[in-house]
């Protein structure tokens, strides 16, 4: 079955951080990367959700892997598409704002504010793995996107609530967990779990950013997750 990999990327919006996990899958699936417009476009997730619904695959089966801030819109678009989506992946990610005690910051992100520094970025997405390679992958990429449009997108998060959209989800799941993960709490993945009828969670002593700081490892439990959906 010719089955296509269809990643959408963290709040960056760009492919360029997906660059070590797409060459750790080692072309065993086709790849398939929906970059978000940068400017002139709504960034809400109903309007990202259709963006990425108009640059899938023009055919054939997919999985969708929902990284971070695009986990909403991979149970979005599975929910949307049952008959063509085979799996979603989320990678540390949510259905809801996972910090809902930080609400209070959605007001800030209307505050015309610079580019998050990239050493409190680096930090806070790497953490201790953080290496020079990484650093420069999270410089170019922050560097692709305006300031307001991450704000646009970090007010989505505090608002955002997908729970009914995951709890009809047929199809199998699979949640990759970074234990070190100072984003996204560890009650994300269980809110989410509960939700979804078939989810299986692998967890990854890693940061925030698993994708970039562990990439043999996830591509190989996506690939296994994959083989299982072709096989069934």
């Amino acid at each position: 079955m010719h089955v296509t990999l269809v990643l959408l990327p963290g709040m960056d919006g760009t492919s360029i951080l997906f660059e070590p996990f797409i060459a750790a899958l080692k072309d065993k699936y086709p790849v398939s990367v929906v970059r978000y417009p940068t400017t002139r476009h709504s960034q809400t997730y109903a309007a990202l959700s259709d963006f990425a619904t108009a640059h899938l695959p023009p055919d054939g089966p997919i999985v969708l892997l929902g990284e971070s801030f695009s986990g909403p819109i991979a149970i979005s678009i599975a929910a949307a598409n049952p008959a063509r989506v085979l799996g979603v992946i989320l990678c540390c990610t949510f259905v809801r704002n996972p910090r809902p005690n930080l609400r209070w910051l959605k007001g800030m992100t209307y505050l015309p504010t610079p580019r998050p520094p990239l050493r409190i970025a680096t930090k806070l997405l790497f953490g201790r793995f953080a290496t020079p390679k990484l650093s420069a992958l999270l410089r170019k990429a922050l560097h692709e996107v305006q300031p307001a449009v991450l704000r646009a997108r970090l007010r989505e998060v505090a608002s955002v609530d997908v729970r009914a959209q995951a709890a009809r989800l047929a199809m199998p799941v699979l949640y990759l967990r970074a234990l070190n993960d100072q984003v996204v709490p560890p009650s994300a993945a269980s809110e989410a779990q509960q939700l979804c009828r078939d989810m299986k969670v692998e967890t990854f002593d890693a940061p925030h950013c698993l994708l970039q700081v562990v990439p043999a490892e996830a591509s190989e439990a996506v690939m296994h997750f994959m083989d299982r959906l072709v096989a069934a």
